[in-house]
């Protein structure tokens, strides 16, 4: 090699060394961030814009949860679906603009279950919406999960929004009465829907009913009681097409779809909840319109097909909304 060369090599090659050692070590010393994305996700639904909303995850213990299976058999769906106990859990809500109503389809659990939850107002604001702007609530049930974003200490999160529920839900959750007779470790679900349902009561803005019907233009409530004494769901339809929101009437993919007879520790009626399940998804299957679950996997939107005596749940392909 000629001298100029050499001497150029001699003083290139330890820079090159030099910065690749400096490039390394600052990749190797960014922090894990830890964070995800905006929680929010839109389709279409005829004239409808649906927009599912994360509240966060929590983990479950489910093979401790769930009943009229055993541990091991929960155990084994999990691993089935390349899951294990504790499962970490979705929790979603749902916002539908009608084009003349925005309506929130349950709330979330707000400041009740700790730093992993509690994420829908952020995300609904990410999502390009204000609390301000909601005019209904519909109610799926008053589990904590569900209403425990309503309010923020005693203020109205939504204070411009009508909330609805079955009124067998609210003289159920809303009673010292029944509070009083429960077991100690469900004393807290009653609290629960006192804190965040009462300040809608007492501000004049609730309003219950009692049998299937329109809430808006487009929004009906359909009963589906088992897994409370009003548990509802909530139908949505616009030009031909059709979603159900289904609240718990499933809480584990990877167990209840392959055998919805399993029911869970939360069900006040666990028969009258597997019936509900199996309707639900007997219908779904046969008519195969879109549902919706609070505790699917985020973004939780999807139809099912019937696969022996179960059923399996394909999810809405990612698509930007036309």
């Amino acid at each position: 090699m000629p001298p100029f060369l050499l001497a150029a090599a001699r003083r290139v090659v330890p820079l090159l060394a030099a910065l690749s050692l400096a490039a390394t070590t600052a990749h190797a010393a960014a922090p894990q961030l830890k964070t995800q994305a905006p929680g929010w996700y839109r389709i279409m639904l005829g004239d409808f814009e649906i927009t599912a909303l994360s509240d966060g995850t929590l983990e479950l213990p489910v093979d401790q949860l769930l009943t009229n299976t055993t541990p091991a058999k929960t155990r084994e769906a999990l691993a089935r679906a390349f899951q294990k106990a504790p499962v970490e859990t979705s929790v979603n809500a749902y916002l539908v603009n009608t084009g003349t109503k925005l309506v929130l389809v349950d709330a979330g659990t707000g400041g009740l279950f700790g730093p992993t939850l509690g994420k829908l107002v952020a995300n609904l604001k990410a999502a390009g919406y204000q609390p301000e702007q909601v005019d209904d609530i519909v109610i799926t049930h008053m589990h904590a999960d569900h209403v425990g974003g309503l309010v923020n200490g005693d203020q109205l999160v939504f204070p411009n929004a009508t909330l609805h529920a079955d009124q067998r839900d609210a003289d159920y959750w809303l009673s010292a009465a029944n509070m009083e007779k429960a077991p100690e470790d469900a004393k807290g679900f009653f609290k629960g829907a006192m804190a965040s349902v009462g300040p809608y009561v007492k501000a004049g803005k609730f309003k219950s009913f009692t049998d299937d019907g329109e809430i808006v233009p487009g929004v009906r409530a359909r009963t589906a009681r088992g897994h409370t004494p009003g548990h509802s769901t909530y139908v949505v339809e616009s030009r031909g097409q059709k979603l159900v929101f289904w609240g718990d009437l499933m809480h584990v993919a990877a167990v209840q779809f392959p055998d919805p007879a399993v029911t869970i520790r939360f069900d006040v009626d666990p028969r009258a909840a597997a019936v509900q399940r199996k309707r639900a998804y007997a219908e779904a299957a046969k008519e195969g319109y879109l549902v919706a679950g609070a505790h699917l996997a985020f973004p939780g939107i999807g139809r099912l097909r019937s696969q022996g005596a179960g059923f399996v749940f394909v999810p809405v392909p990612y698509a930007v909304p036309r």
